[in-house]
């Protein structure tokens, strides 16, 4: 185990304590807001995993997550609702009402399930 080195600051010995470097990632705005929501209200999860290390790896994670499963929600439901490139195609501004409509429906599952669990 390595030695603990202590700084005087004022009348107290201080360790010097730094913790380890973390690769650096860009996260998208689920791991943000991951991360808000963490600290916000769930304080003690969010420095258990900022002291050890792990809440960029818990937010690219969040990130990853929430992305497939926006993907493939955003599939499967205008499949079944039946907005196709013929739809598109046919009737441009129908279509975009409709993906919009699907967009911002499927956005709120995943806050929901992925974000805010």
């Amino acid at each position: 185990m390595n030695e603990i080195r202590y700084t005087m600051q004022g009348d107290y010995n201080l360790p010097n304590l730094t913790m380890p470097e973390q690769p650096e990632v860009s996260l998208g705005r689920y791991a943000q807001m991951r991360r808000k929501f963490l600290r916000e209200h769930h304080k003690v999860r969010y420095y258990n995993l900022l002291t050890s290390c792990t809440l960029t790896e818990h937010l690219a994670e969040t990130e990853q997550r929430a992305l497939t499963m926006e993907e493939t929600l955003t599939k499967q439901m205008a499949a079944k609702e039946g907005i196709t490139e013929s739809l598109k195609a046919a009737d441009m501004m129908s279509w975009v009402r409709k993906m919009n409509n699907l967009r911002n429906r499927v956005q709120e599952i995943v806050l929901k399930e992925v974000v805010f669990a």
